[in-house]
């Protein structure tokens, strides 16, 4: 059986919180996908951010499972 690609898209204001979400996840075996992205929320008046990150596992792909649990 060949691995399957998980896929998540972290998103979060613009803080040290959402770069612990990113570190937490690489240090539990995901990858960065592609660049983060950067919008001005004008509501809010706050920047959000977002990352694409993927891993890859040797399980079939569970859609009840949360993916941080994967």
């Amino acid at each position: 059986m060949s691995g399957t690609l998980l896929y998540r898209l972290l998103t979060g204001d613009d803080t040290s919180a959402f770069c612990h979400k990113v570190s937490a996840a690489l240090a539990s075996g995901w990858r960065l996908h592609g660049s983060p992205a950067y919008a001005f929320d004008a509501q809010n008046g706050v920047m959000r951010c977002a990352q694409a990150v993927t891993k890859e596992v040797d399980r079939p792909y569970n859609p009840d499972m949360k993916l941080g649990a994967q």
